[in-house]
Formats: C-alpha cells, sequence, structure tokens
C-alpha cells in the first residue's frame, strides 16, 4: 500500500469513528527516542524516518510537524505521500495542537493511540483543545488494524552484566530508588523507559537498534520489584538471580493488568518517560506524584568504575577512528569511497576493538552539502561518491560493553576555501571555549550552552541544535536529565556526568561543520567564592589542523588544541603499527 493510500484508509477509520483530527506521536510505550519496528508508525503511514515528529490528520489537511533537523529530509521523504512539512518553532513543543484547535469548531473530536503518546504529550493535547470544547480520546488506536504485517514485539536475549563492569548492584540500585519513593511520600513507582530499566537492573538487550535495551517495565514498592518482560528472554539463571536481587519476574504485557488493579495509597511516575495509556489505567483513589525517575539523576553520575571503564574504551574507539581515517585518506582518490560505504568500513574497525557491541546511533556521513543537514542520514538514493575535493563530516559512536562513545570531525577532501576555514575554525574556537569552561556549582547547561556558542556569536555565526546531551554508560547515546542547551531547564551540571559538547555551523547547500567531544564534569576547587567545576575531555580522535586559520584563534585555542592532539597521539601511539604511528604523529604536529 502507498501511503498515499494508508492516508486515505487512516481518514475513512477517522470517519468510520467521528474523529475530526487524529495524531500520531513519534514514539512507543516506553516513550523511547529509537523505536522497535513495531512502533515506527510514523515511517509506515508518512515515509518519514527522521526520529522527532508528529503527524495530525484531519480530512483536508496531513501534517508532519518537526524540528530544523529534518526540514530538508521531511520534504524529501513526504514528496507524493499527501503529507506535508509543517515547521515546528520550538523543537518537542505541540503546535499541532494549537493547530488543530484553530481548524476544528467546538464539539469537533481529535484522538491519538495513548501507548503512543507520554503523559505530557497528552496533557498538553488535552489543556490546548478541551477548553476549546474539542473532545480529546487518548485511547483510538487507528493503525493496528490497517498496518498489513506490522512486525511483532522483539523476543532478542536479554542479559546481566557483572558488577566490575556497573560499578554499582541491582540490590544497591533499587535501595537508592526506595530511598528517593521514601522522600516523595510514595508507596509504588513505575519504571517504563527503558534505559532507566536497564540501568537499574543492570541489564541490557537488543530489542532497539543503537540502543541496548530490553523492552520491559519495572514496578517498585518498598516490600518487592517487578520486572514485566517477555519470559524467553530471560534464561533461568537470569531469572533466578534477579529473584535473588528481590526482583520478581512476569509477562510483558501483565503490566496492563496490574496497574488497574493497584492496591496502593501513591504511586510515583515520570509524566515524560511514561504513556498516557498507562497513566489513564491508575485506579482513581491513587495518589499520582508526577516526577522524574530518580534512577535518570542517579544514572546520570557515572561512578567510579564506568568513568575508568569509559577511559578505556575511549582508547579502543580511538584506534579505530584512526585506522579509520587513515584508510579515508589514502583511498578517497579512488572514485570508489561512498557515504554508505564510508559508514560501513567504520563500522568494520569498531568491530574489531574488543567489547564492541553496536554503533551507539546510525553513522552521519555527510559529504558537501550534506554535512549541512545535523541529522543526515545517507540511502541508496541520495548516496554521494567522495571526490579529492570538499568536506567531509562524520559524526558517530560505538557502544561496548564498557562504554558508550558519540564524537563528529570533520576533514577537508581537497580544495579547500577560505569560508570553509573561517567556519571551521570558529566551531572548533567554541568546542575548546566549551571545554576549557570552569563554572560555579549549581549552573545549568544553558550557560555551558552560551559560553560554547560565544566565538559564533561574536561573527553574527550560530547553529540550529544544542550544544550538548548526556551519555549513558553502555546505554542510550541519548540520555538526561542534562543538556547542555538554550532552555531554561532546571537541572545542574554535576561531577560524574558525561555530556557532549558540539557546537557546529550549517550553510545550506554548502557544507556543514560539527566537532565533538564528550566530557567529564569534575571538581575544579574551591575559593572563598564557592566551589568550582570544569571538564575532562574523553573522546581520544585527532582534531584535523590542516582546516585551520590560525588567526582567528587566541594563544590559549591554539594551547590547548597542541596539548589535546599530543596527549591523543600518546594515548593511542602504543596501540599502533609503526605505519599507523607515523600517520598519527603528522595529524597531531603542533600548529
Amino acid at each position: 500500500m502507498k501511503h498515499i493510500e494508508k492516508l486515505a484508509a487512516i481518514r475513512e477509520a477517522m470517519k468510520v469513528q467521528g474523529i475530526d483530527g487524529y495524531i500520531i506521536p513519534s514514539s512507543d510505550p516506553h516513550i523511547s527516542e529509537y523505536l522497535p519496528e513495531r512502533y515506527k508508525c510514523i515511517a509506515w503511514a508518512s515515509g518519514f524516518t527522521g526520529s522527532a515528529g508528529t503527524l495530525a490528520i484531519t480530512q483536508d489537511f496531513a501534517g508532519l510537524w518537526t524540528d530544523s533537523r529534518y526540514f530538508v529530509q521531511a520534504v524529501e521523504q513526504l514528496a507524493g505521500t499527501g503529507f506535508e512539512l509543517v515547521k515546528l518553532k520550538v523543537q518537542g513543543a505541540a503546535e499541532y495542537a494549537d493547530w488543530l484547535g484553530e481548524q476544528l469548531g467546538a464539539g469537533a473530536k481529535v484522538a491519538f493511540d495513548g501507548n503512543l503518546a507520554s503523559l505530557l504529550v497528552a496533557q498538553s493535547v488535552q489543556h490546548t483543545l478541551e477548553p476549546l470544547e474539542i473532545k480529546v480520546d487518548g485511547h483510538v488506536d487507528l493503525l493496528s488494524s490497517l498496518w498489513e504485517g506490522r512486525p511483532a514485539l522483539p523476543k532478542a536475549q536479554a542479559y546481566l552484566l557483572d558488577e566490575n563492569i556497573t560499578g554499582q548492584s541491582t540490590v544497591s540500585k533499587i535501595e537508592a530508588v526506595r530511598a528517593e519513593m521514601k522522600k516523595n511520600r510514595t508507596e509504588a513507582h513505575l519504571i517504563s523507559s527503558l534505559d532507566d530499566l536497564a540501568w537499574l537492573l543492570n541489564i541490557r538487550g537488543q530489542d532497539v537498534p543503537c540502543n541496548p535495551v530490553v523492552l520491559g517495565f519495572v514496578l517498585i514498592t518498598a516490600e518487592k520489584a517487578t520486572l514485566y518482560i517477555e519470559p524467553s528472554k530471560l534464561t533461568t539463571q537470569a531469572t533466578e538471580e534477579l529473584k535473588g536481587y528481590g526482583v520478581g519476574v512476569s509477562a510483558y504485557e501483565d503490566i496492563f493488568k496490574t496497574i488497574p488493579t493497584l492496591d496502593v495509597t501513591s504511586i510515583l511516575i515520570d509524566p515524560k518517560r511514561t504513556c498516557f495509556a498507562v497513566y489513564d489505567s491508575i485506579p482513581k483513589q491513587v495518589k499520582i506524584v508526577e516526577k522524574i525517575n530518580p534512577s535518570t539523576s542517579l544514572k546520570a553520575i557515572k561512578n567510579k568504575v564506568e568513568v575508568e571503564n569509559n577511559r578505556h574504551t575511549f582508547v579502543k574507539d580511538g584506534i579505530a577512528l584512526t585506522r579509520f581515517f587513515k584508510w579515508l585518506e589514502e583511498n578517497v582518490s579512488s572514485g570508489e569511497l561512498s557515504e554508505l560505504s564510508i559508514a560501513e568500513k567504520l563500522r568494520g574497525f569498531r568491530e574489531s576493538q574488543e567489547g564492541f557491541v553496536d554503533v551507539s546511533f546510525t553513522t552521519i556521513a555527510g559529504y558537501l552539502d550534506h554535512g549541512a543537514l545535523p541529522h543526515y542520514s545517507a540511502n541508496e538514493k541520495s548516496n554521494y561518491i567522495l571526490q579529492p575535493k570538499g568536506l567531509l563530516l562524520v559524526d558517530s559512536g560505538g557502544q561496548y560493553t564498557t562504554g558508550t562513545t558519540d564524537i563528529t570531525r570533520v576533514v577537508t577532501l581537497g580544495g579547500l576555501t577560505q569560508e570553509e576555514k573561517e567556519d571551521y575554525t570558529l566551531v572548533l574556537k567554541g568546542t575548546i571555549e566549551g571545554s576549557q569552561a570552569i563554572f560555579p556549582t549549581g549552573a545549568r547547561g544553558y550557560q555551558i550552552d552560551a559560553i560554547t556558542r560565544r566565538p559564533l556569536w561574536e561573527t553574527l555565526r550560530n547553529y540550529g541544535h544544542g550544544t550538548g546531551h548526556g551519555v549513558g554508560f553502555f546505554l542510550n547515546v541519548h540520555e538526561g536529565p542534562q543538556v547542555f542547551n538554550a532552555a531554561a531547564i532546571d537541572v545542574a551540571v554535576e561531577p560524574g556526568m558525561i555530556t557532549s559538547i558540539e557546537p557546529g555551523l550549517y550553510r545550506v547547500g554548502k557544507h556543514g561543520i560539527r566537532i565533538e567531544n564528550l566530557v567529564l564534569t569534575r571538581k575544579a576547587g574551591s575559593s572563598e567564592f564557592g566551589d568550582f567545576l570544569d571538564f575532562e575531555t574523553l573522546t581520544i580522535c585527532y582534531i584535523a589542523t590542516d582546516l585551520i586559520e590560525k588567526s582567528l584563534l587566541d594563544k590559549k585555542h591554539i594551547a590547548w588544541l597542541n596539548n589535546y592532539n599530543q596527549w591523543v597521539f600518546d594515548q593511542l601511539s602504543t596501540h599502533l603499527t609503526a605505519e599507523e604511528k607515523n600517520w598519527l604523529a603528522d595529524k597531531c604536529q603542533a600548529i
């Protein structure tokens, strides 16, 4: 069935059920960023494959609301589908609800599947539309009956991690969560988010591409904890091990029977990470406390074992990246390399490293103007052949049993322009400013964001995405609660957090530049004015110097860059062949 035919079928189903507007979020019952095939509803309905967006459908119009990262991709993928791109003004905002309120009159009905919408999204729709006398029904699934051959839920094996990898036992983590429950005076706590579940129980799986998580829910009370999971995913030994930690195991679908029969006075849930369908089934007499999952804040602070394991992981990743960029330089003139083929080659270099499990996201290999698309994903149709000219942006990462990596580098394949050199140097200057930041305890991410952007702002340049995101430990490459962006999010940057610093600059139709390292927040010292923090850079990969316009850098930036590249060489050289070592020594020469 073509997408335009699917749209017609959805509209017919809407007519039958008296629905005037239908919303399809990009999510699943766990409010995941990356989805199992079964829940890629937007891709099925419209053909759009980006990881963020919402479809809103009426009989007269069908739109995809998404942010600037996906504008070009959306226009290409929506052509001929009956859906049109609607550009979000504010990333993540429910602007489609405002639009529906303008289009529909009093007495109209808007619906969505509550299994695919977070409580926060559902409440936003309700608060926008219900005052306009528009009915909102969050329990309507129109797609299941229309989606022929819809993929089943994954059933890959899950496995438990040893404490020598995680640095903290499952028992200890559950105790920490229960302590937070007690502070919030709640008798129960439901965890729906897969990364929180994975961290809490030291469990990993293969249910979602690039994210080593397993589909499930965890319900915790003062007396017991229960993991709701497809039983076949666990070996008898794993089930017994969990039992020894005080964790019972029930079937995945049993959670949908358990929640409506809860016999507690109060429950703690995270409105951003709990689907509306589960929330709405909580008995009316149970007091609901809406707060961020305690595990989200706890897992953001990496313990000493996790940090040390990460350090080893970044060495492995750096070896793979060095070999990749050497190979790229030596083979680009063949005319046989493409965006897709180099991404596969990079994966191969990572696979040769001990403990590699998967990439941490689909590699972004953006050549020439494709580099100007921050979340570009090459396909057979868009795939550029590389030539010995122009800029290449490579944003990639790996999942290893000892950590998660995420790095962006830009290299020139030949024929540099002055504009490219200036743009590259200013982005690099931003990366260095952010990496060198010293700030008081309690500082928020938006302050780091502003520090990093300053060199670009000074030249009237800017970028449309955030400066940084939290990164999990052998978990999701995007994790909260901290972010470095302009939003006034009230989360302090704390010691032990691992976050990206990735300023960029994008000239549509020309080139894109982004230079990304991961940093560990640490204590910098104290004075009469209080305690201060700074960053330790973890990422180990040379930063290209042949694109630099040196006159734009101050002495402190040059010193940081020279010290960084020398450190990279020192960390990696003993693991390389003589030929690789010589090549890297040349790349790491001081400027």
